[in-house]
């Protein structure tokens, strides 16, 4: 594929390694650059651990496929402390949409992710580079976080979401093939062992990541803590293409270590960015384990738990990864919000997750209470003058009526956006502030069980 004039300028690339045509750098097992003087400015604490404040039965140690990995902890960054398991809000295009990073951080929220693919086709990661980066370029104090790039210029060429039931293989007119495509979606990216083409969303022009670019990008987008760039497969591949797949993400974690440490060491001056690597897998969980004992054996300083998986399994695979990733190290789930799953993760061994859906649903009219989610479109709220939850502490429901709120979403003004965002990321961020206290003073069990049974009174 030809290389079009439309990448963004970038960090001066290392000499390019020896390649071979269709076959990745070669790299000699094992090895990995030393540790940069200054990457002691991120750490890891273990604080508590479930099985021990809480010592669960061994019928729920049986009925959870294992024992319960969860723990309480703090993770240190240049720009602050994050007290774990904890929800970090996602900001994808260096903004919560329709929320303030002042009302962020009063509403509690302890660390912000964007998304290195948005940024990189716009502004440019040179512009955030030059702004002194993400957070001073946002008006955050915080710690920030970014992905790698690879969950969007992957999906982009399957155009699947990150969660895919088994049963979309029916949808599919090549259901099961490698080079499957979701219905009516045209493939945007092609991927190769050195790195990906991918067609921009905005305007189509053609653009190349690797490894290093993805360093070069994050290390210029400047957020505490980044990811290596990895391949994210669908439930519908093969097994063998699983296995490829596995080995071509192996190699490009080391290739990203090698790139991340010699940025960092060029790069003089600037607050040391922690690199997590990625563990893919799918569903099968020799693959998962495979994964995380090789990335496990890496010189990342956390690990993100990412790829496709089927809701029903999110806890087991979670539990598989931290059984064999480092304890010393944090794990981040990539993508999740709903109440059962996160509780399902952090019992399991989840440091911290994201997930977009608290602003993406606020956008429809959905707000969160403790005994579900509603819609605010609903005629009955016209008269309705309590808040969104009688139980919330948020400004929004401080300050402002359903009534109110219903009136801005019929006007179609703005505000109705604004607000029920604020509340819905209050919501979230305060559940799971909740359960790390409870993991604390060990009653999680019994918080998780209340919380479930209030917020899905039909199950």
């Amino acid at each position: 594929m030809p290389s079009p004039d439309t990448t963004p300028e970038l960090l001066a690339p290392a000499p390019a390694p020896a390649t071979t045509p269709g076959h990745a750098p070669a790299a000699a097992p094992g090895t990995q650059p030393g540790h940069p003087a200054s990457q002691g400015e991120f750490g890891f604490t273990v604080t508590t651990r479930l099985n021990e404040t809480c010592a669960p039965t061994a019928e729920a140690i049986e009925k959870n496929g294992g024992k319960f990995q969860g723990r309480t902890g703090v993770i240190t960054t240049p720009h602050g402390t994050i007290k774990t398991p904890a929800f970090i809000a996602v900001g994808t295009k260096a903004t919560v949409k329709a929320v303030l990073p002042e009302a962020m951080e009063d509403l509690g929220a302890q660390a912000l992710l964007s998304n290195a693919y948005h940024l990189y086709l716009q502004p440019g990661a040179d512009v955030l580079d030059e702004a002194g980066g993400l957070g001073k370029f946002m008006n955050w104090q915080g710690p920030t976080f970014t992905d790698s790039g690879g969950f969007q210029v992957m999906s982009l060429g399957s155009g699947f979401k990150k969660v895919i039931n088994m049963d979309a293989a029916a949808a599919s007119p090549h259901a099961g093939a490698d080079d499957s495509v979701a219905v009516g979606k045209e493939r945007l990216a092609h991927i190769d062992d050195d790195g990906v083409w991918f067609k921009s969303h905005l305007n189509g022009d053609m653009h190349r990541f690797t490894p290093e670019v993805s360093m070069q990008v994050q290390h210029q987008i400047g957020a505490d803590i980044m990811f290596a760039f990895d391949e994210l497969t669908t439930l519908l591949n093969s097994r063998g293409y699983q296995e490829m797949s596995l080995e071509r993400t192996r190699l490009w974690a080391l290739r990203c270590i090698e790139e991340h440490f010699r940025l960092t060491e060029e790069r003089t001056g600037k607050p040391y960015q922690a690199l997590f690597g990625v563990i893919q897998g799918a569903q099968y969980e020799d693959l998962r384990r495979k994964a995380s004992r090789d990335l496990g054996s890496m010189n990342f300083d956390g690990f993100g738990i990412g790829g496709a998986l089927e809701k029903e399994n999110l806890g087991t695979i979670v539990r598989w990864c931290a059984e064999e990733l480092p304890e010393d190290k944090p794990r981040h789930l990539l993508g999740i919000s709903e109440p059962d799953d996160i509780f399902t993760a952090i019992e399991n061994g989840a440091d911290t997750f994201d997930c977009v859906s608290p602003t993406r649903v606020a956008r429809t009219s959905a707000f969160y209470t403790p005994d579900g989610r509603f819609n605010l479109s609903g005629a009955k709220y016209k008269r309705d003058f309590g808040p969104l939850s009688e139980e919330c502490d948020c400004y929004t429901c401080e300050n402002y009526t359903r009534a109110y709120i219903h009136h801005l979403f019929k006007a179609k003004e703005m505000l109705s956006s604004t607000l029920v965002s604020i509340h819905n990321e209050r919501f979230v961020v305060k559940m799971v502030d909740d359960a790390r206290l409870a993991i604390e003073d060990g009653t999680f069990f019994e918080f998780k069980a209340e919380t479930l049974r209030r917020y899905y009174p039909n199950r």
